[in-house]
């Protein structure tokens, strides 16, 4: 547990270095344990120290007028609160009670006297080292105390001055979680008890039984450091329960998804948006829901609400209208398929390629260099890699591209990305043999082709998708959306020839749908059918549009669905006899996971069911995944899927999964 609080301090510290967080304090508190963290990480620091930041001064703010107040923080290793605070001169009347386990408050307390730009900060040390006071200054102590041991806590705190008439914030920053719950209530009851006018401000996590939530319950045991609250406490309601049923009369609590959209202004947002390179937006996403900030207050006049309550977006309940069964596709060695950030592709019948995406390869996750192939015979699916031709730089291991079908021996890969600040990729042949029936996928051969055509700069992106459309009896690719290197989203399309390649000007008239990227595209009725995606400001999107073929051109054409599609994005899509078939995907305003949505194209009914995975023994990560759909079983593929858990590691689904859609799709 002692070491997840170091670790935290020397992520914040690497997140303040790229200018994520103004604290010039944590680089003298980490010392030398500085490391570099991955822009991901640097995100999900970012927002908790700006929650955490966010009430402790709306707190100072609304008491500015009272003639003392307290600030409790328990389990404050190494955090750098007081120093930031009072470098601001935000503590006239306010005094700072820092507890932690003894040996950690020893050295937080050695570290600020034998550093000058800390100690001046806080003054010289008043008896110093006497009984659990490690430092005490003038409005600052520290104290070594085991949080769980709740009478030595109020002994020690009676001991340092702590006043209990006086409004007081405690803070507990990922702390309690790690604590018994029957301690933690304890101490979060002991609290309402003991101060007349107190404020209560809890970060930590939850939903720990989904995909992700298992994912992290798992990454902590490892440490020997396992969160005891998810399991009680799964979610928001039920926290504000508990401080509601331990004595507290107001509380609010919201998701970081939520607090980062509602609480945080604007030109804030695109300030930390634009300050890296960055294209993990699922995995941001997920962090967030998987994370709370909670306040709560009692004896307040007027009410402690930092979490700003008029401005919520409400966490609707999704109808479920039945389940789907998930069930492993095949017995044999998948381990190639185990990537994300991939494209599958029916090339005919019984035969799936899969290229690309960031898996695991020869033991070591890297960007995939590998093509695959399933092959069903005999009833049974059966994988392996293929071999390839010009496999110099042509392929680039690209990441987020497109592959589609033009012919039965030709396949056209659009776009992709290697690192997200390198410019998007082209376009590249893919040619197979005339006959491509073999039963082995090492029989199967494919020959790359580098393409250099006049649609080039079109095609520089990634997150887009590609989309055949008809016109005037004559195939084209419909290119639309995405992002680049220099625009985090795009809302432009192209038409281009299916053999040439050269881009066409057709018309195209009607409302134009908001810029996205990750959202779906599928052919229907010669046009296409978008829906969903990620927004300019990194919010997912709920529309769905039809592009229709007329005499003349196209027009956008919005779909309406009752009840309105649920905003996401890295899903994948499918259109079956009228009816457009979404598949998992991100979506942070419901705090279920996506499984399967079926939109009449028609009626607009829009129809949610979820995925039963009780047949299989991992996590089923639905996002960043690849799926096709077999129209004459009604059966639907899931290849790989997953991606970076936050700092708890990579998830990748194993093996392909295979659902029928038989029982809905006719519903």
């Amino acid at each position: 547990v002692q070491g997840t609080g170091g670790s935290s301090a020397v992520s914040k510290c690497s997140a303040a270095a790229r200018g994520y967080i103004q604290d010039r304090f944590l680089r003298l508190l980490v010392g030398r344990r500085r490391r570099r963290r991955a822009p991901l990480v640097h995100r999900g620091y970012y927002i908790r120290a700006r929650a955490v930041d966010h009430c402790v001064q709306d707190f100072l703010l609304k008491t500015q007028s009272h003639p003392r107040t307290q600030i409790l923080s328990l389990g404050a290793g190494f955090d750098s609160l007081y120093f930031r605070l009072k470098d601001m001169g935000l503590l006239h009347h306010t005094m700072i009670y820092e507890v932690d386990f003894p040996n950690v408050a020893q050295q937080k307390a050695a570290l600020i006297k034998r550093t000058e730009e800390l100690s001046a900060l806080v003054g010289s040390s008043e008896g110093e080292g006497l009984g659990v006071i490690t430092f005490s200054g003038k409005d600052y102590k520290l104290l070594g105390v085991d949080l769980s041991e709740l009478s030595q806590l109020e002994r020690a705190l009676e001991e340092a001055g702590l006043d209990t008439e006086i409004t007081t914030l405690l803070i507990a920053e990922v702390v309690l979680t790690y604590m018994e719950n029957s301690r933690s209530d304890a101490l979060i009851q002991w609290a309402a008890e003991h101060f007349s006018r107190a404020c209560f401000l809890l970060y930590e996590q939850m939903h720990p039984e989904d995909p992700f939530g298992h994912v992290m319950q798992q990454h902590f045991n490892q440490l020997n450091s396992t969160l005891h609250s998810v399991a009680q406490y799964p979610d928001c309601e039920a926290q504000q329960k508990r401080f509601l049923a331990k004595g507290w009369t107001e509380c609010i609590v919201m998701d970081m998804n939520e607090f980062f959209t509602c609480c945080t202004p604007e030109d804030e947002q695109q300030r930390v948006q634009t300050l890296e390179p960055f294209d993990e937006y699922e995995e941001w996403h997920l962090k967030c829901s998987h994370y709370f900030v909670l306040a709560a207050s009692k004896g307040m006049e007027p009410s402690w609400t930092p979490l700003l309550p008029s401005m919520r977006v409400p966490h609707d309940a999704v109808g479920v209208a039945g389940s789907v069964p998930a069930v492993r596709a095949m017995h044999s060695d998948t381990s190639g398929l185990r990537r994300y950030g991939h494209c599958s592709v029916l090339l005919k019948r019984d035969v799936i390629l899969t290229t690309g995406g960031f898996g695991e390869e020869d033991g070591q996750h890297c960007r995939m260099r590998n093509f695959h192939v399933l092959i069903k015979h005999a009833g049974c699916w059966k994988a392996g890699c293929v071999k390839k031709e010009n496999t110099d730089k042509s392929w680039d291991e690209r990441l987020y591209h497109t592959v589609s079908c033009v012919s039965s021996s030709l396949a056209l890969v659009v776009g992709g990305r290697t690192s997200p600040s390198s410019a998007g990729l082209g376009m590249l042949w893919l040619k197979f043999p005339e006959t491509c029936n073999a039963l082995d996928p090492g029989d199967i051969t494919v020959k790359l082709v580098s393409l250099q055509p006049a649609a080039e700069p079109a095609t520089l992106r990634w997150r887009h998708s590609t989309t055949e459309v008809m016109f005037k009896g004559k195939k084209y690719l419909f290119v639309y959306g995405g992002r680049s290197a220099l625009e985090p989203v795009l809302g432009d399309w192209y038409f281009l020839h299916a053999q040439e390649l050269s881009c066409a000007g057709i018309p195209v008239e009607g409302p134009i749908p908001e810029s996205r990227h990750s959202h779906t595209a599928c052919s229907w009725k010669g046009g296409v059918v978008i829906a969903g995606g990620l927004g300019a400001a990194e919010q997912p999107l709920g529309s769905v549009f039809f592009l229709k073929e007329l005499e003349h051109g196209f027009q956008w054409l919005t779909v309406e669905t009752h009840p309105p599609l649920v905003p996401r994005y890295s899903h994948t899509a499918h259109v079956h006899d009228g009816k457009l078939v979404l598949v998992g995907g991100v979506w942070f305003h419901t705090s279920s996971v996506p499984g399967i949505t079926v939109i009449d194209l028609m009626s607009g009914l829009c129809l949610d069911y979820m995925i039963n995975v009780e047949h299989l023994e991992w996590p089923l990560m639905l996002h960043n995944h690849s799926s096709v759909f077999l129209p004459n079983e009604e059966e639907l593929l899931i290849i790989g899927g997953g991606g970076n858990c936050f700092s708890f590691g990579t998830h990748l689904n194993p093996e392909p999964v295979s659902l029928s859609l038989s029982n809905i799709l006719t519903t």
